[in-house]
């Protein structure tokens, strides 16, 4: 992939305006996807002007260990999980359409690392909306021995 300029993406990410520019065209994307736009539109009524700040936080926390971010990611999307149930298709598409975002704009380690990190999140935010564990790994235990 390459950016809008035609020039593959030659750096990788290295602090909070990365991040910004990063998290801003991954929303203008996001908005206008016929999938997941409506949930951030119609359903959530995102405010993005007042999102984008706490998006960079959370993305440059989990970037650069910036210790930024300080809420619980899961609770905004159980409360838009109860209004509009969001599915494996909702999921799939945020991650294809961040990793297409990371993909176009930069390349190196923090680039790889923002990809891997958002695949691990979409499938914790999944599973938990589904009752699950946060975890993808689940604790092995011989038959009939004590859990915990």
């Amino acid at each position: 992939m390459t950016p809008a300029g035609g020039a593959p993406a030659a750096r990788d990410l290295v602090g909070r305006a990365d991040v910004e520019a990063l998290v801003s065209a991954f929303y203008g994307r996001a908005f206008a996807d016929p999938l997941i736009g409506p949930v951030f539109t119609d359903v959530a009524k995102m405010d993005l002007a007042a999102h984008m700040p706490v998006m960079c936080d959370f993305w440059e926390s989990v970037l650069f260990a910036a210790g930024l971010y300080r809420r619980n990611a899961l609770h905004p999307h159980l409360a838009l999980h109860r209004l509009a149930p969001l599915g494996p298709a909702h999921f799939d598409r945020w991650l294809a359409l961040w990793t297409s975002t990371v993909d176009s704009l930069y390349r190196g380690e923090k680039a790889e690392l923002a990809k891997t990190q958002a695949q691990r999140i979409a499938g914790s935010l999944l599973r938990r909306l589904n009752g699950g564990e946060a975890s993808e790994f689940v604790t092995i235990r011989r038959r009939g021995a004590p859990e915990g």
